[in-house]
């Protein structure tokens, strides 16, 4: 289902795929800042992410959808996401699921977001996976190492302490900001090492 609105050109469209790990705060948040950077958001969950919305936010699905500008039911394998001629910048899965990894890793795609995941690689554009587990096994890693030889980036959500987070919000605006970094997106919420983030400390050191 799509919101009203004039279509962008492809550095102005961005996919984002959330999927049944924990963790789904990145990926709504996610759309909130595309929101405020004027980037068209293009949203695909799968039924495991709907399930922890209910359980890890006071959101509904259909609220979350109404944060993306486009969105499509996971089955939808006509969507135009799941085609390479559909242009975008790229696509960041946040939270991405060891099942969701696992199944765009083996090029086997069952659903619209595995298979517009695997339309980002055969295009040579950024997929940005938010691998959601802990600790990983040599089955794991196996896949990372597989998905990172195809051109995936894997970019677990470890929070960068040296930003001094204060809020659960501070923990998730510094990895949102990480991943739009990756695809070229600069968001001022994000805090920088050298820039908002200890400049003033390294003066004070200086004198």
């Amino acid at each position: 289902m799509a919101r009203q609105g004039t279509a962008k050109s492809e550095a102005e469209r961005l996919v984002i795929g959330l999927s049944g790990a924990s963790g789904v705060a990145y990926g709504i948040r996610m759309l909130e800042a595309l929101r405020d950077l004027g980037i068209e958001s293009h949203l695909v969950m799968t039924k495991p992410a709907e399930m922890t919305i209910g359980y890890e936010t006071k959101l509904s699905p259909k609220q979350v959808a109404a944060k993306a500008d486009y969105t499509y039911a996971i089955q939808d394998i006509a969507a135009p996401i799941a085609s390479g001629s559909f242009r975008t910048r790229g696509m960041i899965v946040a939270p991405c699921s060891v099942r969701t990894m696992s199944e765009i890793a083996t090029g086997v795609t069952t659903n619209c977001l595995t298979r517009a995941a695997d339309v980002m690689l055969k295009e040579r554009r950024p997929l940005v996976l938010m691998v959601r587990e802990t600790p990983l096994h040599l089955g794991h890693l196996r896949t990372m190492t597989a998905l990172a030889e195809m051109g995936a980036i894997i970019l677990p959500p470890v929070p960068a302490f040296y930003a001094e987070p204060k809020t659960l919000s501070d923990l998730i605006d510094q990895m949102v900001g990480r991943a739009l970094d990756l695809l070229g997106y600069d968001w001022p919420d994000m805090k920088r090492w050298g820039e908002t983030i200890a400049k003033s400390r390294r003066k004070k050191s200086v004198k």
